[in-house]
């Protein structure tokens, strides 16, 4: 049976909080953790299949032009090799209700060097990538390509409904204090650990893909488009994900591949991309350049705010990087201007990576808003809390919700900041300038039609179903504690089972919707069981009490087992966000706090603390949420001081595509990070009264760091990664 719930309007029913369980909240360990450390659990390319064999992607060696001939004869007698496809079936088209399209574009034409054309298909890897790079293509190159941003000869497009509210201008003009700044970002990568990697088995009626995917409700219609099969014939399984942040959102093109190559040949294909094609032909984070002008009155109340952003995709792709996304609901001025400017270019595809939006939005505004702070000689963290409205400023509805007051608060009293003075070069250690620097953290909320199978089994454990994905976030563990809680079992009886499109159709992980929503659906379905178990106690729903594996009513105690009489009771949660969220701007919120060390001759920038104070809503997993907000805060430390995708803007290709150029950050980068979570129940959120937390702690983090060299040195620097050539020439006299 299938219930369904469709979130209209806020629930405050708190049902969690009456659960008797108590393993919500609890910092429960992964149970996916054994296999992961021991490596028995296998991810996409590590399944034995037997007469699998190998294909490697060929990629354009141009950046705009028309594959005119690919000579399959030039590797065809190599050792091993068995073919050379390059099909049509490779060929994107949009998927109905789909996340997008897929990365491979039609073969012949060329719309970015880097862009899989073929595959080469042989008996062992290396056999396949020799033949790859000796494949000899023709190509028409049109010498029309545009490969800078900045070109100004490059199209530009105004990307969705700008903002224009009063007169900014006037504002600016007559306010007490102005800041006119304009900050660039650089482009980034989303670097997952696991390679994009798929293995395809075709039986002559369905397609099997093994691959690394996020969003396998979407991935399953994407697929079965670009192969021209219905999505009933077609199984993808992702147990396990090695990472994705945004770039496995979509089929990506080994994918496609691997199935084209196994209908084709009738054998087992697996592809795994090189790591210097998952930089080159998967997906990037667009570089930025934002204009921020903030007017304020003599107060430091804000009357103007303005952020007008450029960002850039390939030719018809219908993405571009919502820079703005947090400017809309994050602080006051009735004098607004929020603008994104889309640029039209011959790089390969940009796409959803690590918080799309508030990552680097938010690091360029909070960098501001501490100019702002600066110039009229307040602290901070007091420039933000005057500063917080009490309605959405674009769209005058109400906050479900806004935990930036307790987070700025909190987070201050943590870390022990003094927001007092805050002229530069005023501590110095040695060699090293020392300051300290903050942010605000901002995250909007989303959520996903979500579905979920869960089943009383007859020996009284639990079991629960959904094609959801856990990309190393911690669905598993949550997903099981949820059903716990609910049920009244311990999560170690509880088997979470993922990745499987033969599963009810989950969320799928991304925009920090997994939980909310996925967790929506669990919540429903064990309602329903629980309904089925009162019924057969013969009383009303909530004078039911379920805890480790009893049933209690009144006098009443049962065990499941002699409950259920060898029957499962199964049902199907299926959750919808509704209207609520047209009702409430809904979001989490969060405060950074830093201090950096930059050394007086270098320019050289370390991190001697990091700390992070969020609210999220319901805390599912304290363990999982904590680690969730410290990965976000290493993103940012990247994005601050390291993370640029740099590109020959002469051919077009990404000249830092491995892990050896394109700079992350490592252990020794990465200072103590304290987390604080603030616990709060927003019954508009969802029905667990939890939000995201995966992005919130990237947003922003960035902004903290530059804000503490500025502190540190008195060096302001507008140009993200704040690399040491960037900071050395202002440094003062020595």
């Amino acid at each position: 049976m299938t219930r369904m719930l469709t979130m209209d309007k806020p629930d405050d029913r708190n049902r969690l909080d009456a659960m008797v369980q108590g393993v919500i909240g609890k910092p429960l360990d992964r149970p996916d953790g054994p296999a992961k450390t021991t490596g028995t659990a296998k991810y996409a390319a590590e399944y034995t299949i037997d007469g699998c064999v190998e294909g490697v992607l060929v990629t354009a060696a141009i950046a705009k032009g028309e594959v005119t001939a690919i000579d399959e004869g030039s590797v065809l007698s190599l050792p091993g090799v068995i073919a050379v496809i390059s099909d049509d079936r490779m060929i994107a088209r949009p998927a109905q209700g789909g996340a997008g399209k897929s990365p491979i574009r039609n073969v012949r034409q060329v719309a970015y060097r880097g862009q899989p054309i073929a595959l080469v298909v042989a008996e062992t890897f290396e056999q396949a990538r020799h033949a790859a790079k000796h494949l000899r293509v023709a190509y028409r190159e049109d010498d029309d390509g545009l490969l800078d941003p900045h070109d100004s000869d490059a199209p530009v497009e105004v990307f969705g409904e700008p903002v224009r509210q009063g007169d900014l201008e006037h504002a600016m003009s007559t306010a007490a204090h102005a800041v006119d700044v304009t900050y660039t970002t650089e482009g980034h990568n989303s670097a997952p650990m696991e390679p994009h990697a798929s293995i395809a088995q075709w039986d002559g009626a369905t397609l099997t893909l093994h691959s690394s995917l996020q969003m396998l409700r979407y991935n399953i219609k994407e697929l079965a488009d670009a192969i021209g099969l219905s999505p009933d014939k077609v199984r993808l399984l992702s147990p396990y994900v090695g990472g994705g942040f945004g770039s496995k959102l979509g089929i990506s093109p080994e994918g496609v591949a691997a199935a084209v190559a196994a209908m084709t040949l009738k054998r087992p294909v697996r592809v795994v991309m090189l790591r210097q094609q998952v930089f080159q032909c998967v997906m990037r984070r667009s570089e930025t350049t934002q204009r921020l002008r903030l007017a304020a009155d003599a107060d430091g109340r804000l009357m103007g705010f303005g952020h007008e952003a450029r960002v850039s995709n390939l030719p018809e792709e219908e993405f571009a990087e919502p820079v703005t996304q947090a400017s809309e609901f994050l602080y006051p001025g009735k004098d607004r201007s929020l603008r994104v400017d889309l640029t039209r270019i011959n790089l390969m595809t940009a796409g959803s990576v690590r918080a799309p939006g508030e990552a680097v939005g938010m690091q360029a505004l909070e960098s501001a808003m501490d100019e702002l702070a600066n110039a009229i000689g307040i602290d901070p963290v007091e420039l933000r809390l005057r500063n917080i409205p009490d309605r959405h400023p674009s769209e005058d509805i109400p906050y479900s919700s806004r935990k930036l007051t307790e987070c700025l608060k909190a987070g201050a009293k943590r870390f022990g900041w003094n927001g007092a003075d805050r002229r530069p070069c005023m501590r110095r250690e040695g060699e090293w300038w020392i300051g300290t620097g903050m942010a605000s953290a901002a995250r909007v909320h989303n959520l996903n039609e979500a579905q979920a199978r869960v089943t009383l089994r007859p020996d009284g454990t639990a079991e629960v179903a959904s094609d959801m994905t856990d990309i190393g976030t911690g669905t598993y563990t949550v997903l099981g504690q949820i059903a716990g809680e609910m049920l009244g079992l311990d999560p170690r009886d509880v088997e979470v089972r993922l990745g499987d499109t033969q599963f009810p159709p989950g969320s799928g992980s991304g925009g920090s919707w997994g939980a909310p929503s996925t967790g929506s659906a669990v919540f429903e379905a064990c309602e329903a069981i629980r309904m089925q178990i009162a019924e057969r106690l013969g009383c009303a729903e909530d004078q039911l009490k379920l805890k480790d594996g009893f049933a209690e009513t009144g006098n009443r105690r049962i065990a499941f087992t002699e409950l259920l009489a060898g029957e499962a009771l199964e049902q199907v949660g299926h959750f919808k966000s509704g209207k609520v969220s047209e009702s409430f701007a809904t979001a989490m919120y969060g405060a950074f706090f830093v201090e950096v060390a930059v050394n007086a001759y270098t320019g050289e920038t370390r991190l001697r603390r990091f700390g992070g104070t969020f609210g999220c809503g319901r805390v599912l997993n304290a363990k999982t949420a904590t680690s969730q907000c410290m990965g976000g805060m290493v993103w940012g430390i990247g994005s601050a001081l390291g993370e640029d995708l740099v590109f020959d803007k002469r051919f077009g290709h990404i000249v830092n595509p491995d892990f050896g150029e394109y700079h992350i950050p490592v252990n020794l980068d990465v200072p103590h990070l304290d987390v604080e979570l603030l616990d709060e129940r927003d019954p508009a959120a969802s029905p667990l009264q939890a939000k995201g937390v995966g992005e919130l702690g990237i947003c922003g983090a960035a902004g903290a760091i530059c804000n503490a060299i500025y502190h540190a040195c008195g060096v302001r620097v507008r140009s993200f990664p704040m690399t040491p050539d960037k900071i050395l020439p202002g440094l003062p006299d020595v």
